[in-house]
């Protein structure tokens, strides 16, 4: 017998784990899960608004309380940037998509481009005065139609002027992404810093990435470096946490 919504909460979770109630499935009627537990109704509420918060389930309108998917996308560390890769066509996004076994087309990918002045974490990378002018590739990347992540990376205006990595066309740029263009451009991709965080959702945010209440985004920022140090990149991922399992295989430093 539960005595309180923590206990409630604790069963439910359990049922999820063990895949009694899998994901895309309704939980029992509140009035169901109160019976069973001998608790009241307001408890069942209590235990399913912290479940909500846990990112596991999500209370829809006319259908009840739906069980969340797992993450099903796996996000390449080091493997997805392999010049390989790109320099064969394949980028960073197409390689993750592949890597977990999804299916993909060119208009999951829309993105805008724009003269932007640089904030302060884009004019430090890109050795710019705050306020400079660079320019801003937006995107906003979809699977089966549901919004993952949007991917924004800035460039000196010098470096990428009249070439496709300003043209606003849908999905990847050909010739292997941005990485390709710097390439063919003189400044070859040698290596990267990648910093990621996690914090709340600003509005703007839930809206664009559909965001159930209580989940967090993941922020990505990249900086890239040809092999003489010039960084020729700095981007800013916002990321649904619920719809990526970030994977990284690595050599163990001595």
């Amino acid at each position: 017998m539960a005595s309180g919504y923590r206990d409630v909460a604790d069963a439910l979770r359990a049922a999820i784990e063990a895949g009694e109630y899998l994901p895309g499935s309704t939980l029992p009627k509140q009035d169901e899960i109160a019976a069973r537990h001998d608790v009241n109704i307001h408890t069942v509420r209590k235990a399913v608004a912290l479940l909500e918060s846990e990112g596991l389930v999500t209370p829809i309108r006319r259908r009840g309380t739906v069980v969340r998917a797992r993450p099903p996308m796996r996000r390449l560390g080091t493997e997805r940037y392999a010049k390989s890769r790109w320099k064969a066509g394949i980028i960073g996004f197409s390689a993750d998509r592949e890597a977990s076994g999804v299916p993909w087309k060119p208009g999951d990918q829309t993105q805008t481009v724009a003269k932007v002045p640089a904030d302060d974490a884009i004019a430090k990378a890109l050795d710019v005065e705050p306020g400079a002018e660079v320019y801003e590739r937006a995107r906003l990347v979809k699977d089966d139609g549901q919004p993952t992540h949007t991917l924004a990376s800035y460039y000196r205006p010098e470096d990428v002027e009249g070439t496709p990595i300003v043209d606003p066309t849908p999905g990847p740029i050909p010739g292997g992404g941005g990485f390709g263009v710097l390439t063919s451009k003189g400044m070859e991709p040698e290596r990267m810093t990648e910093t990621i965080h996690s914090r709340m959702p600003t509005p703007d945010e839930i809206e664009t990435l559909e965001l159930p209440a209580g989940e967090p985004v993941m922020i990505l920022e990249r900086l890239t470096f040809t092999a003489d140090g010039r960084c020729v990149e700095f981007a800013r991922g916002v990321h649904a946490a619920s719809r990526f399992a970030w994977t990284y295989t690595f050599q163990i430093p001595n």
